[in-house]
């Protein structure tokens, strides 16, 4: 009864960053995981801090339109204290991700490195190699894909391990 009600969730996954932001699109049905599409945004690094920010809500504003994603899930950052300016402007750019996410009416969740690490490969300790090899395990019709990308397509993986078989049948009906 419950798989009749079970229609595919498309994810969007985000792995934020002000020279390359990582995204990737998978759909979840039942337990099937899909790939969709993946890529990065790049924004010129000369530009002012404030037009790069509005160059990824703009870019993901449009993957969101393109794409139609369900929900989606975005990378925490990680606070670096040898250099705390680093982390303020690359959570900035977490920030314009966000919130061009949320004014698209999406539920966004967030998950720590460590998090998705553990639900790609099994570990919280591994290594972008790590990381880029599951994902192609995991997703065998991606292809070839950089590291933010990779990365983003881990995020969405891990959003679709952590939604709830409520939020499943919810969507369903």
């Amino acid at each position: 009864m419950l798989d009749a009600m079970v229609q595919s969730i498309r994810i969007l996954g985000i792995d934020p960053g002000l020279r390359q932001t990582g995204w990737g699109v998978i759909t979840l049905e039942g337990a099937r995981l899909s790939h969709v599409a993946h890529g990065t945004i790049s924004v010129a690094p000369a530009l002012p801090l404030a037009s790069r920010l509005a160059g990824i809500f703009s870019e993901i504003s449009d993957l969101v339109a393109l794409h139609a994603p369900d929900v989606a899930g975005v990378e925490e950052t990680l606070v670096n204290t040898a250099n705390p300016r680093s982390a303020l402007k690359l959570g900035q750019a977490r920030g314009a991700a966000m919130a061009a996410l949320a004014r698209a009416g999406l539920s966004v969740s967030e998950f720590a490195p460590r998090a998705i690490k553990l639900a790609i490969v099994g570990t919280g300790r591994a290594d972008k190699d790590q990381i880029g090899f599951m994902v192609k395990r995991l997703l065998p019709r991606a292809g070839a894909m950089g590291a933010d990308a990779a990365d983003a397509l881990a995020c969405a993986i891990c959003t679709a391990h952590h939604l709830s078989a409520a939020d499943i049948v919810r969507r369903a009906v």
